[in-house]
């Protein structure tokens, strides 16, 4: 199997999968799913999966979460 970055874009993950490159536990992900609020998924008969360019793009639109600096203004 070759190692070509185009076909890595597109690969499909399961939620185990999307969850370890998240990050975040499988049930997070259930969650999200179920408000509609996390990255984009879809099934393919009883299995929901996920393509990794989707969820590249998800994790690139979250806004930063960095805590301010000491003395900063809002």
């Amino acid at each position: 199997m070759s190692d070509d970055p185009a076909r890595r874009e597109h690969e499909l993950l399961t939620i185990t999968e999307a969850a370890e490159l998240l990050r975040a536990p499988v049930a997070t992900l259930r969650y999200w799913r179920h408000l509609g609020s996390g990255p984009r998924s879809f099934r393919l008969g009883r299995r929901v999966l996920y393509r990794s360019d989707d969820l590249r793009s998800w994790i690139d639109a979250q806004p930063s979460q960095a805590a301010p600096e000491p003395g900063a203004r809002r």
